[in-house]
């Protein structure tokens, strides 16, 4: 399983207040997040199209890697890919234009 989906940071997104007072940048925790619900809204949305009852994940059981690699500004439009990979985990990338700013490797929990 694949895709991707975007992502616009508001300018003025109350993440910016705090961090940091002259030089806003989004906080890593806050991408990691826009990640994790990208891929299990990505994963549910397959589930109910297969017309299956229980959803074959779960959560997130595990974040085996994430690299923050460059600051996000606000009114950034973000764009978030996904992959499944052969161990069952989920890779993401996370970029601004040309610019990644994020990647990692989500480990499923199987489902009920």
């Amino acid at each position: 399983m694949h895709g991707e989906t975007t992502l616009l940071i508001a300018p003025d997104h109350p993440a910016f207040a705090g961090h940091f007072p002259g030089a806003p940048i989004l906080p890593g925790v806050l991408l990691l997040d826009a990640a994790i619900h990208a891929v299990l809204q990505a994963l549910r949305a397959d589930t109910a199209a297969s017309g299956q009852d229980m959803p074959l994940v779960n959560q997130i059981s595990q974040v085996s890697s994430v690299k923050f690699l460059s600051p996000v500004g606000p009114g950034e439009l973000l764009r978030i890919a996904y992959a499944s990979t052969a161990s069952g985990s989920m890779r993401f990338d996370i970029s601004s234009g040309s610019r990644k700013v994020a990647t990692g490797t989500l480990v499923l929990q199987p489902g009920p």
